[in-house]
C-alpha cells in the first residue's frame, strides 16, 4: 500500500472510533439529555455527516 493510501486507512480507523464513541454518547449518556435540545440536534447532525464521510473514506478505500 502506498504512503498516501495507509494515511486514508489510518484515518478511516480514527474517525470509526470516534464515531462509535460519539454515537454511544448520544444513544446511552445520562450527559447527553442534560445539554440543549439545539446541541443535541448539532451532536446528532455531526454523528449523521461524520457516518457519510467515514463511508467516503470506505469507497475510497475499496479502490484500492
Amino acid at each position: 500500500m502506498q504512503p498516501h493510501q495507509e494515511r486514508v486507512v489510518t484515518e478511516s480507523n480514527e474517525l470509526r472510533e470516534k464515531l462509535t464513541k460519539l454515537t454511544a454518547f448520544i444513544s446511552g449518556s445520562e450527559a447527553f439529555k442534560t445539554i440543549s435540545i439545539a446541541d443535541q440536534a448539532l451532536l446528532r447532525k455531526q454523528r449523521d455527516i461524520m457516518g457519510e464521510y467515514l463511508d467516503i473514506l470506505g469507497q475510497r478505500i475499496s479502490r484500492f
